[in-house]
This record gives structure tokens, C-alpha cells and sequence, in this order.
């Protein structure tokens, strides 16, 4: 068993105090039964990885930006309703030092920025949508240029007066293109958590899937560490809040699952490596095995082609919410999508959900766009939030349409 304890202190007497009181609930936890003794990874890693990026944007730039901003939209857009510009950063820093030789710095940091625009559709209800920018770093790292944002401002206006005259879609099982954003949060909740290997013990049908076709043979899922194509990633992840060196895993290999995220307990339970996927959002919180930045790799496709290529369909662009299990079954809200007629977008379409399962949809998967995106303004909750990276190219699959 395993006890947990916390203290924001950092001198001898408080390091022996919280290993007690450890000690004491992983006792408590005896009285559930006996368990086996498990020889976990003894692996260990040095390493101090700092941010080294630029200072931020100071609250007075931070002010004339918005106030421009703000006036170029009223300029520009007079007949929304409500043109919203948010900014969010976050710093997060960790000094990891482990009983058997692990000594570690690690640095996240991260910022975001929003443009939500509103109007009435033509039967005078609320219409909303957003457009995100995010990126490592800080507001400094993101182009918040007028140049930059204007023409993003556009294609979020025509967006939103598409959507003010948009019509009901089909339901039933269709044809779609899954844009990246949408690829990239399918491959994080519906196939990512149930790769989670605390999911594996606790049941998840990947279980017993390990070397069996889950996926179109044209795709590949990982979660990488910190690195991908020789840049590092959005959220870098070198050293775990375990001590354990970070390690890309690769889950989905051409289409046939390989493996899985571990901690050190999970991977001696399993059988298989610790892959440095134990992560905390504070010390307060016990290191669990989370993702880190998971993405389905791009494939050979031009996204136009894939457009193109189809009769009669849907191209779904943005989520709002969704949600998924352990079985991989899912169900998401798509707050835009475009109906494709004879190879060309045609209406935008109402909200609508999209459900299924992720191992039902990939293997209906025939094409994979050859472009890359990534984000990283959202949190994963699984007890306690989590900063997160997810991406990936555009997919062409089956998926199940909610309809009017």
C-alpha cells in the first residue's frame, strides 16, 4: 500500500515529519488485507531544465493591447453582439529530490489567448464562438500584433455568420473530416486516459489489446516526453514528480496498441518500463500517471484532397465539451462544422454531439492530413487538474451524428 503526505516546508525536521505520517497512512491502508510486495523501477535521473524564455508583457502593455484590440473590434464588427478578449499565464516549478538518487528542476510555462465573439442567429438566439491562441512561454511568446490578430478576427466573424444561418445535420453514421483540434482531443480523452495504465489495472478494455488492431493501420498515437521533430513541445516533461526519466510512449503503432503510461508502481504491476508519465499539479497532490503531450502523428493526406474526396459529409472543426471512459466510448459537443457536398464545404450545421467508441472510429480512419497542430490551453482533471498538451493532424473516419 501507499501512504501520501505533505508539508510546504523543506528542512530536515519537516522531510522526516511528512515521511512518518506517510508511513502512518500507508499503515491504515493495511487494514484493507494483505498485499504482495512489489519491486518497483529503482531507476533514477538527474537534471535541472529552467525556462529561459523571455520576460512577460507588463500590465500597462498588457492594458493598450485589450483597449486596441477592443477598438479594432468595434471598429470592425459593429453588428456583434459582444466581441471578448481574454489573456491567461501560468508558471509552474518543481525541485524534486528522492530517497534513491533522483535530483531534478522542472519548468512548465504556459500562455493563452482568447477571442470570443457573439451575435444572434436569424432566429434571434445567442450564437458564440471562440478563437484560441496557446503556446510554452508566456504572453511575450504568443504574436498578439494587430497584424497577427486581424485576420484571425475575420475568419472567426465569417465562422460566426455562417453559423447565425446554419442548418440542422443529418444523424446517423457519417462520413467526416475530424479538423486537428478535434483529432488531437479524441486522442487525449477517448484513447489517451484508457492507455492511462491506473485505467488498465482498474479495467479499461485496453487491458487485453496489447498487440491486436485498435486502429486504422495508418495510425500511430503517442505521448511524447518533451521533444517532437527537434523541437521541444508545448509542455516539456523531462524529469516526472516520481524522479523518473521522461520517456516518449509510443501506445498506437500502425494501427496495433503497443503500450502504455506508467508510473514506477504501475510498471512493476505491468511488466513494463517506467515511462515518466507521474505527474502532480502541486505538492499537495499525489503523483499520478497523466498524459503529457499525446498526439496522433500526421500521415501522407492534403487536407483539401481529403475534403475533396468526399460526396456527401461533415467537417467538424471545433468542440466545446466532451467526455469519454475507460471503454473508449465518447460523446463530444461540436460547437462549428460544415456540411461537405460533392467535395466542397457547403452550410454550417447546428450544435450538434458526436458519440462512438475510439476503437470503433479509428479503424474506420482512411486518411491522415500530413500538417501538425498542437495546443495547450486546457486542463486534464482526473482528481486534480493537470497542464496538458494535445494535437495532431486531420482525420477522415465514420463517426455517429447526433442530428436535429
Amino acid at each position: 500500500y501507499w501512504g501520501f503526505a505533505s508539508t510546504p516546508a523543506m528542512d530536515e525536521a519537516a522531510a522526516k515529519r511528512v515521511t512518518r505520517k506517510a508511513m502512518e497512512n500507508a499503515q491504515t491502508m493495511c487494514r484493507f488485507g494483505e498485499q504482495p510486495a512489489i519491486d518497483m523501477p529503482k531507476e533514477y535521473h538527474v537534471g535541472e531544465y529552467g525556462y529561459n524564455g523571455r520576460p512577460t508583457l507588463g500590465q500597462k502593455e498588457i492594458i493598450d493591447l485589450l483597449v486596441e484590440l477592443n477598438a479594432h473590434a468595434n471598429e470592425n464588427y459593429p453588428h456583434l453582439n459582444s466581441a471578448t478578449f481574454m489573456m491567461s499565464q501560468e508558471a509552474h516549478e518543481k525541485r524534486l529530490s528522492t530517497s534513491y538518487g533522483s535530483e531534478g528542476l522542472s519548468t512548465t510555462n504556459r500562455a493563452a489567448f482568447y477571442i470570443i465573439f457573439s451575435a444572434e442567429d436569424r432566429n434571434g438566439k445567442p450564437v458564440e464562438l471562440v478563437e484560441t491562441l496557446s503556446d510554452r512561454g508566456n504572453f511575450a511568446d504568443l504574436d498578439l500584433s494587430i497584424e497577427s490578430l486581424a485576420p484571425k478576427m475575420v475568419e472567426l466573424n465569417e465562422h460566426l455568420q455562417a453559423k447565425c444561418n446554419a442548418v440542422a445535420p443529418r444523424g446517423g453514421k457519417q462520413t467526416v473530416i475530424i479538423s486537428p483540434p478535434l483529432a488531437g482531443m479524441l486522442a487525449h480523452e477517448a484513447m489517451g486516459h484508457p492507455c492511462e495504465a491506473d485505467s488498465v489495472l482498474g479495467g479499461a478494455v485496453t487491458a487485453n489489446l496489447v498487440g491486436k488492431p485498435v486502429a486504422s493501420e495508418i495510425v500511430t498515437m503517442v505521448d511524447l516526453a518533451h521533444t517532437y521533430n527537434g523541437e521541444e513541445l508545448m509542455i516539456p516533461v523531462y524529469i516526472d514528480d516520481e524522479g523518473t526519466k521522461a520517456k516518449d510512449v509510443v501506445m498506437i503503432e500502425k494501427g496495433i496498441l503497443r503500450s502504455f503510461m506508467t508510473n514506477r508502481e504501475s510498471a512493476a504491476k505491468l511488466g513494463i518500463p517506467a515511462t515518466g508519465n507521474a505527474r502532480a499539479y502541486t505538492f499537495n497532490d499525489e503523483p499520478l500517471v497523466r498524459m503529457r503531450n499525446t498526439a496522433i502523428l500526421p500521415g501522407t493526406s492534403k487536407i483539401e484532397d481529403m475534403i475533396a474526396d468526399v460526396e456527401d459529409g461533415y467537417y467538424l472543426m471545433h468542440t466545446g465539451n466532451g467526455q469519454a471512459d475507460s471503454t473508449t466510448e465518447f460523446m463530444f459537443g461540436i460547437k462549428l462544422a460544415y456540411e461537405i457536398k460533392k467535395g466542397k464545404l457547403g452550410n454550417a450545421i447546428t450544435d450538434t454531439p458526436v458519440s462512438g467508441t475510439a476503437i470503433s472510429m479509428l479503424k474506420t480512419v482512411d486518411a491522415v492530413s500530413d500538417d501538425m497542430y498542437w495546443e495547450c490551453n486546457g486542463y486534464c482533471g482526473k482528481k486534480q487538474p493537470m497542464v496538458v498538451s494535445l494535437g495532431g493532424p486531420a482525420l477522415r473516419a465514420q463517426v455517429h451524428l447526433g442530428g436535429e
